[in-house]
């Protein structure tokens, strides 16, 4: 069974041509301005919006993340269209992009399964906080393995363990996936973003909870327990809302992207 694309076309262009263009230009916008951090990581954060919104800011990331001779990356976002309680993992054998298909890590599902109470919720997996990571990981990082972990309602604690378990292991790296306030003026919207970055900068869970509307936050929250356990540090890489590229100011939405060193 192979995870089929669902939001190709929408959120990210359905013809790897048309991708590739998109990551060229936001990397020559970035080494223009500044020159790329040599950085060891296994862990992001990374935004999930239409590639004109947040592909700029999620492009920082991937490049970081492809520096590292990773053979595994295990992506974690919210669910946005099924209301459940829980953590979905379907063991798919691929999951499609326009670039080829990716490949599963059938051996870390096996072990994740084993390990976790992560049922399968099949409708849950047509999600693009994940989905539009794939491009990103199969363009960067081909031959790597990957397995997408779709949330619900669930305890921060619990996504943690996952990700506790999953960075125990070599060449293994997690990918959490968020977009941060919604819909609100450019000046308010960096207001509450300013919150989420200042909660990641020194792993305060309590500020982040002070105003900050990130719709993945159960990820985000977990990441800073996992990270406060290990002795991991955080780079804020990108911040950026919607408005940089629709000139709107009166309803937009946030985006971050940042990176775990200390490994």
């Amino acid at each position: 069974m192979k995870r089929e694309m669902s939001v190709a076309g929408s959120f990210y262009p359905a013809r790897s041509s048309e991708i590739e263009k998109y990551f060229d230009h936001f990397t020559k916008l970035y080494d223009k301005k500044l020159q790329l951090p040599q950085i060891y990581s296994r862990a992001i954060i990374v935004p999930h919006a239409g590639y004109i919104y947040s592909g700029y800011t999620a492009n920082v990331a991937y490049r970081i993340l492809q520096q590292n001779k990773l053979h595994t990356l295990v992506i974690i976002g919210p669910s946005h269209r099924v209301g459940f309680h829980g953590a979905s993992l379907c063991e798919f054998e691929s999951y499609a992009t326009p670039f080829g298909d990716l490949p599963s890590s059938k051996e870390l599902a096996f072990e994740l399964k084993q390990n976790f109470s992560l049922h399968c919720l099949q409708e849950a997996h047509h999600e693009h906080s994940t989905e539009v990571q794939f491009p990103f990981i199969k363009y960067y990082m081909e031959d790597v393995k990957i397995l997408e972990i779709v949330y619900g309602q669930i305890d921060p604690k619990e996504i943690s363990k996952i990700i506790d378990f999953v960075l125990e292991k070599d060449h293994t790296g997690i990918i959490i996936s968020t977009d941060l306030s919604h819909f609100h003026t450019l000046q308010e919207a960096n207001k509450l973003d300013s919150i989420c970055a200042d909660a990641l900068k020194t792993l305060d869970i309590q500020e982040l909870y002070q105003g900050c509307e990130a719709c993945g936050k159960t990820g985000v929250e977990a990441i800073m327990l996992s990270a406060k356990a290990k002795g991991l540090h955080i780079e804020l890489l990108d911040y950026r809302t919607s408005a940089d590229t629709t000139q709107d100011n009166q309803s937009v939405v946030g985006y971050l992207s940042a990176c775990f060193t200390g490994f």
